[in-house]
C-alpha cells in the first residue's frame, strides 16, 4: 500500500493527523483535550520518522506525502 516512496507506517501516520484535526475542528468536540493530545502525538510521531533522515526528503516531500494522503481521503470518502 505504500504511495510512491512512502512507507505505508508514514501514510498511515499522515491520514490518521488528517483525521484527528478534522475531529478537533468539529464545534466543541466531547473529547477536544484527548484529540490535542493525539494530534501532538501523530506530530512528534511524523516529524521524527526515520524517513525523513534521507536526503533530499524535505521539505518537498513533506508537501508531496500531504498532498498524496489528501488525495486517497478524498477517493474514500
Amino acid at each position: 500500500m505504500a504511495h510512491g516512496s512512502f512507507s505505508d507506517d508514514l501514510v498511515r501516520l499522515q491520514a490518521d493527523w488528517y483525521r484527528t484535526y478534522t475531529a478537533l475542528a468539529v464545534s466543541r468536540p466531547a473529547s477536544g483535550a484527548e484529540l490535542r493530545r493525539r494530534l501532538q502525538t501523530l506530530s512528534v510521531r511524523l516529524l521524527w520518522h526515520p524517513y525523513w533522515s534521507g536526503p533530499g526528503r524535505m521539505p518537498a516531500a513533506r508537501a508531496e506525502l500531504r498532498r498524496q494522503v489528501r488525495a486517497m481521503e478524498r477517493q474514500l470518502c
